[in-house]
């Protein structure tokens, strides 16, 4: 009852900042502003929502899955298979995204909630790399743009190998308190009140906690997909791209120049294949294919949504691991591959 009155008291505040940056807005820019900053402002809005609008319905996918998880996946069931997976664990993981068809917004908070069911560290990591990518929805829409041929079939082998190596990585670190964020009280409430209770639980009574754990997690990390999406929105407002393409001709400046688009423009994994279309024939096959590797794992929202669940130092290898295999994929396939 406590938590659904917390999420009420959230959706009234949001609400209320809603209108007060819109009141803001109307008269901080007056009738005479001029038409260059009008234009700057329309650009940052029409971004900002699109990369919203977006993200949001996978975001409350997640978040929605992640409450259907806490309620419905036993503890021991998630940790007895997991034990016998050992340092498959992370090939497994790679594999879940065809299970949980979630983007990278919504399999941050999903991530979360199986860690707390038992999953383990590698099998986490290689999920939350390769579920973005490694999901029906992603599959069809990037064939869908480019066929079923060598891109799409890289993309789901680099980003495949990438998770692997990266959950390995993990793999050999056992205290999970070295690499996982405690988390916030506010997602503990559920745990524990029935099963102190001991009252038996009815299916309606686990949709309504479902429902209200995914409520209560979608405003948590909502915050930071709108903060995330409004310094994407800026970038993109007032960083020219001619700037960053015009630099991209060559085989190494091409792919770190798609590398920086694919973590400023922020685009969902289930259409970024469309806009990686676009770049085909101003730049080179490894560029684009490095756009749609790296792009999944690591934006700007995402890195955000990061640090909601793990240390800060987990984070970098997150990011930089990535980072270096997929840079060196699209070198690889620009100097010896053309």
């Amino acid at each position: 009852m406590e938590i659904t009155r917390s999420f009420t008291r959230r959706i009234i505040w949001a609400f209320l900042v809603g209108i007060l940056v819109s009141i803001v807005l109307i008269g901080v820019f007056p009738s005479n502003t001029p038409d260059w900053l009008w234009k700057k402002v329309s650009v940052f809005s029409t971004v900002f929502l699109g990369i919203f609008i977006e993200a949001a319905p996978f975001l409350l996918l997640g978040t929605l899955a992640s409450g259907l998880v806490e309620e419905f996946l036993d503890r021991k069931w998630m940790m007895k298979i997991a034990s016998g997976h050992g340092m498959l664990s992370a090939f497994a993981g790679a594999f879940m995204g065809l299970i949980f068809p979630v983007c990278e917004c919504g399999v941050i908070p999903l991530t979360r909630r199986l860690y707390k069911k038992g999953l383990p560290l590698s099998a986490g990591v290689a999920f939350l790399l390769a579920a973005p990518v490694m999901n029906p929805i992603v599959i069809a829409s990037t064939a869908s743009a480019f066929g079923w041929g060598r891109m799409l079939v890289w993309r789901l082998g680099i980003t495949l190998f990438i998770a692997v190596v990266v959950g390995l990585i993990f793999y050999v670190e056992k205290d999970s308190s070295k690499i996982l964020r405690q988390v916030p009280v506010t997602v503990h409430l559920h745990e524990h009140s029935h099963a102190s209770s001991g009252i038996e639980i009815t299916f309606i009574s686990k949709i309504h906690n479902a429902l209200v754990i995914s409520a209560d997690e979608f405003i948590e990390m909502g915050r930071y997909l709108v903060l995330g999406g409004m310094i994407a929105a800026g970038m993109q407002t007032f960083i020219p791209q001619t700037t960053l393409l015009s630099i991209g001709n060559g085989p190494f400046l091409s792919v770190l120049v798609m590398l920086a688009l694919a973590f400023i423009l922020s685009i969902c994994s289930t259409v970024d294949a469309f806009v990686a279309l676009g770049f085909v024939g101003a730049f080179s096959f490894g560029s684009v294919l490095a756009f749609l590797t790296f792009g999944p794992m690591v934006d700007i929202k995402s890195l955000l949504m990061y640090r909601q669940v793990f240390q800060r130092r987990v984070v970098a290898y997150l990011v930089l691991i990535p980072f270096l295999i997929t840079l060196l994929t699209g070198l690889v396939f620009n100097y010896f591959l053309p």
